[in-house]
């Protein structure tokens, strides 16, 4: 339901902030580690969140980053996680450390995690590692689909101008300086033109 919550950072304690947002405070439960690096009270935060309702309870869970964000939401899928659970393993290990530990099947370095014995970490494993492989393939194949993206657009620049003269030998040396990754053809193109 919230995506993020945007605003004025009133309060810290111990497992939540509260965060001002157009006169409401959000009370938001995250990692002591994700509230340590929030910064000063009153300042302007982003937290990106979590809408968990129960038939007892409705709470919201924050996060630093989308990658933590995820994490919690593959954690609470394992059967026996629950929220506190899972912002409890967040608060100890970092979200890169934790992936590459239920890959590598390393069962020691997660049960090491305060409040996670060896029967919960190898359920983590066993039920979090082809989960966590697929999502590598995802991005793997988001960066290749960008990487073609902008290989595409720098061609199309290039074909245009040499339609206008330019020789490719310059073209290459010119489009080398630019940075393409955030330019349209066109803006390719102008760009280019300038330096020529």
């Amino acid at each position: 339901m919230y995506a993020y919550i945007k605003g004025d950072l009133e309060e810290k304690s111990n497992g939540f902030v509260v965060i001002d947002n157009n006169g409401i405070g959000y009370k938001i439960f995250m990692s002591n580690t994700a509230i340590g690096r929030l910064g000063e009270l009153h300042s302007k935060v982003k937290v990106y969140t979590y809408y968990q309702v129960r038939e007892d309870n409705i709470s919201l869970y924050g996060f630093n980053t989308k990658e933590e964000l995820r994490m919690f939401e593959l954690l609470i899928s394992v059967s026996g996680v629950g929220s506190k659970s899972a912002i409890n393993m967040l608060s100890n290990i970092e979200v890169s450390s934790f992936a590459i530990a239920v890959v590598s099947n390393d069962i020691k370095k997660i049960s090491s995690i305060k409040g996670v014995g060896s029967k919960t970490a190898q359920r983590l494993v066993l039920e979090l590692k082809d989960k966590l492989k697929a999502e590598q393939e995802l991005t793997k194949l988001e960066e290749v689909n960008e990487v073609a993206k902008e290989e595409e657009i720098s061609s199309e620049a290039s074909d245009a101008l040499q339609i206008l003269g330019y020789n490719r030998k310059d073209i290459e040396r010119v489009l080398k300086k630019i940075d393409t990754k955030s330019l349209s053809t066109e803006e390719i193109i102008k760009e280019a033109l300038k330096q020529f």
